[in-house]
C-alpha cells in the first residue's frame, strides 16, 4: 500500500513537471512570436540593409495579396509590419531594445501597409547589388567625407524613371567598380537625408567627392555617359614615356617606393586603350605610376628593352629595366579590373609594428593600427594598401600589431580579438576602436573623424571618478546599430565641445562590471558624470541634441520647480513677469519626447518669458492641488492679472520648440503700435523718428505666425526705432499708397532730416527679427555717415 501510494505521488510529480515544462515551453514560444527581432529572423546587430532584405523576404511570402484563402494574413502582415517599421528606426528601435513594446505605447501602430507588387519591383531597388552601396542617413556623412568619389543616385521607389535607369545603373556600377563608390540612397525610406541633401525630384544623381560641393548630373542617361562624366572627378596621371624621360621618370618612382606599370604599344598584338590607361591610373593613384610607350616612334628603347608586341608590364621598385626581368610581371589580359588585381597584391602589405617600438610611435604620429592574432586575414585584404594614400593629408600611418608577440600589450588595450584602432598621437592611451564595417571607405571615415576628434575608449583604469571635470561617458555595445550611428555625432560633438568637457567610451561587452556598476540596461545609455552629479541624456542620436544637452547643463535654460520655489516664482511672480510651466511624469513617453523641446524653446524666449517644469512623481501633492489631469500638461501663466492662479493652457497639436515658442510670444505685453491712415501720415511720414512697420491681414496665416517675431523686433530696436502695425483689411487704402503686394511685409521709414520721407517706404526682405535688426542699424549707420559729410561739405 505504501509502495503503491509512493508510486502514485511520483506519477503526479511527473505529470506536473511536465505540464510546466509544457507552459514554460509556450509561454517562451508566445514571446518569441512577438519578439521584432525573431519575427523578421534577424539578429540583434542587424543591419539597416539586412533588416529591409529580411522584411522584404517575409513580405513576398506572408502577404495578404499572396495568401488570400488564410483569414489570418492580414494580421500576421501587420505584426512583421510594425516590427520593421519599428527597427528601420533609430529611435524607435532603440525605445524597443531598452523598454520592449510598452516603450512604443505613445508611437501610433502601423496599420498601413503596400500592395505585394510594391515588394517585388519597388522595394529597395538596389538592396542585392554587390557593386552598388545603399547608403542610409547613419552612413552618408562618413561615406562621402572618405576621400574617396562617390556618384549617389538618390531614387523614390514609385518613381517609374527610377525603375528605368535601374538597369543601367547596374551596369554603370559594374564597369566602374574599383574605380569610384556607387550608391543609392532611398528617398522613401530617408525622407530626412534627401531633404538635407536638396533632392527634389526622382532620380537626381550627384558626384560627391571630400572638399568639394556636390555635383549634380544633367546628362543621357546612358552608361558611357554616365562613365565620361564621373571620370571627370577622379584624379588619374598617365605618363607618356620616351627616350628623353624614360630613365629619370623611372629612377625617381624607384626613389620614392613606386612601380611602374607601362603599357608598350607596337606594331602587333593588343594595346590597352587610352580610356583603359585612365582607369588604372585611377585606381592605383598614389601607389604606383602609370605611362605608356608608342613604340612606333621609341622603336630603340622598346628594342633596347625586349618589346616586339604590345604589351603591358609591371615594373616593381628596383626591378632592372635590361636584361634581368625576373620580376617584371608582364600581363596577357586587357581588363582593367584583373590587372589591378594582380598589381595591388604585389604591393608592400602593411607594416608590421614590432612591441618594442610601439609606444615610441603610438607617441609621435597617428596610427591606424589593425591588432591581429597570428594569421589573421582581415588586415591582408589587398583593397586596404590603399589606406596610407586616403589617409596621407590627416598624417596618419598604417600598421599592424600582433597581439600573440605581446600578449600584455593587447591586455592593457582590453583587446581580445582582432579589431582595427586609431591612435591619435598622444600615446597607447588616447585611442579608439572601430566598431563599424571593415570595408575601405568606412575604415576611412572613422578615422578621419576619430584623429581629429576628442573620444577615446575607456576602461577600469581611465574611467573618470570624482574628478573637477566633466564626462559624458556613452556605455554602448558593437553589436548594436543605433549605438554605432551614435559614435560619429559624439565625435562631431567633442570637437564642439572641446576643452569643456571629456567624451569616452566604454564597451560594455568588455567591461561588464563596470557597466553594472552603473545599473546599465540598454544601448547606448549616454551618461554626464560631473562630480557627484549624473545625469542621463534621452535626445535623438544626433550632435546638435547632444550639444543642447550640455549646454542646457552647463547654463539651465528651464527651473526645476519645487513646491517651494514653484510657490515663489509661479504663484508670487512679479506683475510684468510670464511663467510657461510643464507638469510631467518622468515615464511618460510624450513628456520624454517634449523634454528637449522644451530646453530648446526655453533658451529662445531667454530674457523675455521664464520656463519652468514640475515633476508631478516627484511632486504629486503640487500637482494634485493644481487640478493637472494628465501629462504633460503646459500651462502659461500671464503678466498683469490680478489672479495668481489664472492660466492658459496649451492646446496645439504640435510640441515642437518652435510651435511652443510662437504660442508663448503670443501672450506678451504689446510694444508696437496700432496705426491708422492718419497717425501713418503725422507719425510715420511726417515724423521725427525711423520707423518699422508691420503690414499684415488679420485672415492671413503667415501674419499670425509673423506678429510674435515683430514683438520681438520691436522690443529690441526700442529706443532708437519705433515700431507699427498697419491693418490692410482695415485701411486696404493706406496699404495701396504704400505698394503692399503680399502679407506680411516689412517696410522702415528712416527719419532723413529735411529730405521728406517717401510713403513705399524701404522693403525689407527677411522676417528674422536678429535680421531685421541689423539690416535698419546698418541704415541707420549709413544715414549718420552721409549727414556728417554733407557737413563737412558746407563747410
Amino acid at each position: 500500500m505504501m509502495e503503491h501510494s509512493t508510486s502514485l505521488s511520483k506519477n503526479c510529480l511527473l505529470k506536473r513537471l511536465i505540464i510546466c515544462l509544457i507552459l514554460i515551453t509556450l509561454a517562451v514560444l508566445v514571446c518569441t512570436d512577438q519578439d521584432y527581432y525573431n519575427l523578421l529572423g534577424v539578429s540583434k546587430d542587424a543591419s539597416s540593409r539586412e533588416i529591409r532584405q529580411a522584411f522584404k523576404k517575409l513580405a513576398l511570402k506572408l502577404h495578404p495579396d499572396k495568401n488570400q484563402n488564410d483569414p489570418t494574413a492580414h494580421d500576421k502582415f501587420l505584426k512583421i509590419n510594425r516590427a520593421y517599421e519599428v527597427l528601420k528606426d533609430e529611435d524607435l528601435r532603440k525605445k524597443y531594445d531598452k523598454y520592449g513594446e510598452k516603450g512604443l505605447e505613445d508611437q501610433q501602430q502601423g496599420g498601413q501597409y503596400e500592395s505585394w507588387s510594391f515588394y517585388r519591383y519597388d522595394f529597395g531597388i538596389y538592396d542585392d547589388d554587390l557593386e552598388i552601396v545603399t547608403l542610409d542617413r547613419g552612413e552618408f556623412d562618413g561615406a562621402v567625407n572618405s576621400g574617396e568619389v562617390w556618384f549617389i543616385n538618390f531614387y523614390s521607389p514609385r518613381c517609374s524613371h527610377c525603375h528605368d535607369l535601374a538597369p543601367t545603373w547596374r551596369e554603370f556600377a559594374k564597369e566602374m567598380d574599383g574605380l569610384l563608390r556607387i550608391g543609392a540612397v532611398n528617398c522613401g525610406d530617408d525622407r530626412m537625408l534627401c531633404r538635407s541633401q536638396g533632392i527634389n525630384s526622382y532620380p537626381s544623381l550627384y558626384i560627391y567627392r571630400a572638399g568639394m560641393n556636390p555635383v549634380k548630373y544633367f546628362g543621357e542617361r546612358t552608361t558611357e555617359d554616365l562613365a565620361n562624366f564621373a571620370m571627370q572627378f577622379v584624379s588619374s596621371t598617365v605618363t607618356e614615356l620616351w627616350a628623353g624621360n624614360f630613365r629619370s621618370s623611372i629612377e625617381n618612382a624607384y626613389a620614392s617606393g613606386h612601380g611602374w606599370l607601362i603599357t608598350f604599344c607596337a606594331d602587333s598584338g593588343d594595346c590597352l586603350t587610352s580610356q583603359t590607361r585612365s582607369k588604372l591610373a585611377a585606381m592605383l593613384e598614389g601607389l604606383v605610376n602609370v605611362g605608356w610607350m608608342d613604340c612606333t616612334t621609341q622603336a630603340d628603347l622598346c628594342e633596347n628593352l625586349d618589346i616586339t608586341t604590345s604589351a603591358t608590364a609591371y615594373f616593381p621598385p628596383g626591378a632592372t629595366l635590361v636584361d634581368d626581368k625576373s620580376n617584371v610581371l608582364f600581363f596577357d589580359t586587357l581588363d582593367a579590373k584583373e590587372i589591378y588585381r594582380e598589381v595591388i597584391k604585389l604591393l608592400p602589405d602593411l607594416e608590421n609594428i614590432s612591441p618594442e617600438s610601439l609606444q615610441d610611435r603610438l607617441a609621435h604620429h597617428r596610427w591606424l593600427l589593425f591588432f591581429i592574432f597570428g594569421k589573421n586575414e582581415q588586415s591582408h585584404i589587398p583593397e586596404f594598401k590603399k589606406l596610407k594614400v586616403l589617409l596621407s593629408n590627416d598624417h596618419v600611418q598604417v600598421g599592424r600589431f600582433d597581439c600573440q608577440s605581446s600578449p600584455s600589450v593587447c591586455n592593457k588595450l582590453y583587446i581580445q580579438k582582432p579589431c582595427v584602432a586609431a591612435f591619435k598621437g598622444k600615446g597607447l592611451n588616447d585611442y579608439e576602436i572601430h566598431h563599424g564595417k571593415t570595408n575601405l571607405y568606412d575604415l576611412v571615415a572613422f578615422t578621419k573623424e576619430s584623429v581629429n576628434s576628442h573620444v577615446i575608449t575607456l576602461g577600469p583604469q581611465n574611467f573618470p571618478g570624482n574628478e573637477r571635470e566633466p564626462w559624458l561617458v556613452d556605455f554602448f555595445a558593437p553589436w548594436c546599430p543605433p549605438c554605432r550611428a551614435l559614435l560619429p555625432e559624439l565625435r562631431k560633438a567633442s570637437k564642439r565641445l572641446f576643452g569643456q568637457i571629456h567624451f569616452g567610451t566604454l564597451d560594455c561587452t568588455v567591461h561588464e562590471g563596470l557597466c553594472n556598476m552603473h545599473n546599465i540596461r540598454a544601448y547606448p545609455t549616454t551618461v554626464v558624470f560631473n562630480q557627484s552629479n549624473i545625469h542621463e541624456y534621452e535626445g535623438h542620436h544626433d550632435a546638435e541634441r547632444i550639444l543642447e544637452f550640455i549646454q542646457d547643463l552647463q547654463n539651465p535654460s528651464v527651473v526645476a520647480l519645487t513646491p517651494e520655489t514653484y510657490k515663489e516664482l509661479v504663484k508670487r511672480r512679479k506683475r510684468d513677469e510670464i511663467w510657461v510651466v510643464d507638469y510631467y511624469a518622468p515615464w511618460c513617453g510624450p513628456c520624454q519626447a517634449l523634454m528637449p523641446e522644451w530646453k530648446r524653446m526655453a533658451r529662445l524666449l531667454n530674457g523675455l518669458i521664464n520656463v519652468g517644469s514640475v515633476d508631478c512623481q516627484k511632486y504629486s501633492n503640487l500637482c494634485n492641488q493644481e487640478h493637472v489631469q494628465g501629462y504633460p500638461e503646459i500651462r502659461l501663466y500671464p503678466a498683469n492679472t490680478d489672479s495668481a492662479n489664472h492660466y492658459f493652457p496649451y492646446n496645439g497639436w504640435h510640441r515642437d520648440s518652435h510651435s511652443l515658442r510662437v504660442w508663448a510670444l503670443g501672450y506678451l505685453p504689446k510694444v508696437s503700435i496700432d496705426l491708422t491712415p492718419e497717425s501713418f501720415n503725422e507719425k510715420v511720414l511726417n515724423g521725427k523718428d525711423h520707423w518699422v512697420l508691420d503690414f499684415y491681414a488679420p485672415w492671413c496665416g503667415p501674419c499670425r505666425s509673423f506678429a510674435p517675431e515683430f514683438e520681438l523686433l520691436a522690443r529690441s530696436v526700442k529706443g532708437k526705432v519705433k515700431a507699427g502695425k498697419v491693418d490692410c483689411q482695415a485701411y486696404g487704402h493706406l496699404c495701396q499708397t504704400a505698394a503692399i503686394r503680399a502679407y506680411p511685409t516689412v517696410k522702415f521709414y528712416p527719419y532723413l532730416g529735411a529730405k521728406k520721407k517717401n510713403a513705399h517706404g524701404e522693403h525689407i526682405d527677411t522676417r528674422e527679427p536678429k535680421e531685421i535688426e541689423k539690416i535698419i542699424t546698418a541704415r541707420i549707420e549709413s544715414i549718420k555717415s552721409q549727414s556728417k559729410r554733407s557737413k563737412k561739405d558746407e563747410l
